[in-house]
């Protein structure tokens, strides 16, 4: 058995106060089917009341009017803490948030609210660039997981933001080309589950993508196109509990085989949005050092 991902226990969501679909930018988008506000929230809520019980904080910021999207927290940007000889080595040491540069104009104003909240949870904001200068980076593309942050490029993030966010976390980043228009984020195809397995679904990269992501996983759970399209890889690991949107019977075997604990929210209507349990939640609990190995400088490694 794996050992427990020790990130995963502190969370920010962002409130569905406005949540709807204005505009289409993934597949699952449209504007003739709006989401039932009533039960976004409640779902929303069920969500937070589960991740609570289970042990984990969750940090609520209010959502902007103007920004339906931002409901989806896990794309605001990518948190993480020094570790404990950085923290010695420097009395300024001090957590960091890469704000993601969205692809999509009609994201970019979530910035104005979040960056603000969290340096207000001392986390120091840094952008990579603006308008495509520094590159694309949504933090629903990574994953702090064994040796790296294991990154997702092509539909939103680009290699360029990729390789600023190895600069800037001073890690390796390990790069995969997303090619599925349904799993336009790495969220929506991979899930670590602890330090040896993970959920992975070929179907979303190209050929060398898969392939490296299925040889950095000793032990992976692979999912079809079919059973990754209920979202059930955007999913969150609280300990040994894999909450999930969906659990296709084969997946539900298997993670109980491995001693884990299944909950399974319905989260329908936040699926209008392209979005599920991964989007909703961004961990603020990653550790340079402990959580993936520092690299002087940043490295950033693409599969070809």
């Amino acid at each position: 058995m794996g050992r427990q991902l020790h990130w995963g226990w502190r969370y920010a969501m962002a409130r569905p106060e406005h949540f709807r679909i204005d505009y289409a930018i993934n597949p699952y988008m449209d504007v003739h089917d709006q989401p039932d506000p009533f039960r976004a929230r409640a779902q929303w809520e069920a969500l937070r009341g589960v991740l609570e019980s289970l042990g984990a904080t969750v940090e609520v910021l209010d959502q902007r009017a103007d920004s339906p999207d931002m409901v989806y927290a896990m794309n605001l940007g990518f948190a993480f803490s020094p570790g404990a000889e950085a923290a010695q080595r420097s009395a300024s040491a001090a957590g960091r948030v890469v704000m993601s540069h969205m692809r999509h104009p009609e994201r970019r104003s979530e910035r104005l609210t979040a960056a603000p909240w969290f340096s207000d949870l001392g986390f120091t904001p840094v952008d990579i660039g603006r308008d495509g200068v520094g590159g694309y980076l949504e933090a629903g593309d990574a994953f702090c997981w064994r040796d790296a942050v294991v990154a997702g490029f092509g539909p939103r993030s680009d290699e360029l933001g990729l390789k600023a966010l190895a600069a800037e976390l001073g890690t390796r980043v390990r790069g995969v080309q997303i090619v599925h228009p349904g799993m336009y984020h790495l969220d929506l195809a991979f899930c670590p589950l602890d330090s040896t397995r993970a959920m992975v679904c070929p179907s979303a990269f190209d050929q060398p993508g898969a392939r490296s992501l299925l040889e950095l996983v000793p032990d992976p759970l692979v999912l079809t196109e079919a059973e990754a399209l209920t979202f059930c890889a955007n999913s969150v690991v609280v300990g040994r509990t894999v909450v999930m949107p969906a659990c296709p019977e084969r997946v539900r075997r298997q993670l109980l085989a491995w001693g884990f604990d299944v909950v399974v929210l319905e989260m329908d209507e936040l699926h209008k949005g392209g979005g599920s349990i991964r989007c909703l939640t961004n961990p603020l609990d990653i550790v340079v050092g402990r959580d993936v190995p520092p690299v002087v400088g940043g490295d950033l490694q693409i599969a070809r």
